[in-house]
């Protein structure tokens, strides 16, 4: 078989591979997506229904990524051990009974325990999909496929900002209020996807059936020389280097800047887009906000596919970074304009979004094995905090200043200072620049 050919049928083999998992992959993070971040939308009616502040609120929101952090390493270490079926599975099952159980609170505390709860149950789901995925795609292909899986976060906001509206201003059954039902509907597919991850999901590449042997020959043989490469260029990284290492704590800041952002976006983009245009109906707000995520899941698609192409990271994340910091300062002199402030959370929410590609294939550069399981759940664990700093801190602002805009300052200067930090990164550089000299021979050909 000619080199040309090889390549065809190498490239055949990692699409075979994508649309036989990404879909199932994307679609539970779309449902769990939803069942952290409906409560944004809930609030619309919840919070005077409870009598919960914009301080409480952001607390109680952001206590979701307390027990996350908490409990992320651990859950992927498990996942690493037993596999990824029946620990995605079982995650899946949890986190869906949690969700749903948020419809029957009756008081602030009872929120904010639930939402505890909710983080632990979930925790590891991201990270060990991560993980997952380097077990099926090779490093050239890394920053697509998590783009690709990524894709998940903007399409699940933006079917749960029409979805929940609907529910909140429509569904009344049995007198309970509409607001419980959003969090009881939209928790129950989780308990259902449980089951059919235990069929769907398959632990290595060596069990898929669906492969054939020549396939998984080559896979396994490329993914075990990468695995070999980073030893022998990073050393065996161990258990506590992976949780202590000044580049695992470099990357989780940068992505604790990203996910201040984000969380701020998914808990207050509802109450800021009813801000702008209080006459707009709980449907109306669900469309309004969706329409950033829909530009927000092209963009982040191109960008991670260019990223890959061109074998460069770091200004593949500095950049979107700097480019929403600067749009949110823009939004405090676009008050009282409504074109212009959906018009610029549009840019900031492709911008945040953006970079999900790029930076996770950051980690996989110098980190393989268990060392990658512990490294992968650090990063995202230390860096999913800023989904409670950032809604708390937004929340105290907003109540003490009565606007949004010096929470949206607050949340601008965290990221400008996470895109000045990533493009510093020297190990990552150095790794872009092996990674290019392996692109050349392939672009060549």
């Amino acid at each position: 078989m000619s080199n040309a050919a090889q390549t065809d049928h190498h490239q055949a083999t990692i699409r075979k591979i994508q649309w036989q998992i990404l879909p199932f992959l994307v679609l539970l993070y779309i449902i769990a997506f939803i069942d952290r971040s409906n409560i944004g939308f809930a609030a619309l009616k919840m919070n005077s229904d409870l009598g919960i502040t914009s301080t409480q609120f952001g607390v109680a929101a952001g206590l979701f990524t307390v027990g996350y952090f908490l409990f992320e390493v651990p859950s992927n270490i498990l996942m690493y051990r037993y596999g990824a079926r029946k620990w995605i599975a079982r995650i899946l099952f949890t986190w869906g009974a949690v969700a749903a159980c948020t419809g029957l609170v009756q008081s602030y505390v009872q929120l904010a325990v639930i939402r505890t709860i909710l983080g632990i149950a979930e925790a590891g789901f991201f990270p060990c999909v991560l993980l997952y995925l380097t077990y099926w795609f090779p490093e050239r292909q890394r920053a697509r496929v998590v783009a690709l899986f990524m894709i998940a976060l903007p399409i699940a906001t933006l079917i749960a900002g029409p979805l929940s509206g609907i529910i909140l201003d429509h569904v009344h059954w049995n007198g309970i209020a509409s607001w419980r039902w959003v969090f009881i509907l939209e928790g129950l597919p989780a308990v259902l996807f449980g089951f059919l991850a235990l069929r769907i999901l398959v632990d290595h590449p060596r069990d898929a059936k669906w492969l054939s042997e020549e396939e998984k020959t080559w896979l396994v043989g490329v993914l075990e020389a990468e695995a070999a490469a980073k030893v022998k260029e990073h050393g065996d990284v161990s258990f506590w280097r992976s949780l202590s290492g000044a580049r695992i704590w470099m990357l989780a800041f940068i992505y604790y800047a990203k996910s201040v952002a984000v969380y701020v976006l998914a808990f207050y983009s509802p109450q800021i887009v009813k801000g702008l245009g209080q006459e707009l109906s709980s449907t109306a707000v669900g469309f309004v906000n969706g329409l950033p995520y829909a530009v927000a899941t092209v963009v982040m698609v191109w960008w991670a596919r260019r990223s890959d192409r061109t074998g460069e990271r770091r200004w593949h994340v500095a950049l979107p970074l700097l480019v929403a910091g600067a749009a949110l300062v823009l939004m405090a002199l676009s008050a009282g304009n409504i074109w212009v402030s959906v018009a610029l959370l549009v840019v900031i929410t492709a911008a945040i979004y953006a970079p999900y590609g790029p930076f996770w294939a950051m980690p996989s550069l110098f980190l393989t094995g268990s060392s990658a399981a512990v490294g992968l759940a650090a990063i995202n664990s230390i860096a999913n905090l800023g989904g409670f700093v950032g809604p708390v801190a937004f929340g105290a602002l907003k109540d003490s200043t009565g606007s949004i805009y010096a929470g949206l300052a607050f949340v601008s200067l965290t990221l400008v200072a996470a895109g000045i930090l990533v493009v510093r990164l020297r190990f990552v550089k150095e790794a872009e620049q092996r990674l290019r000299a392996k692109l050349k021979p392939a672009m060549a050909g």
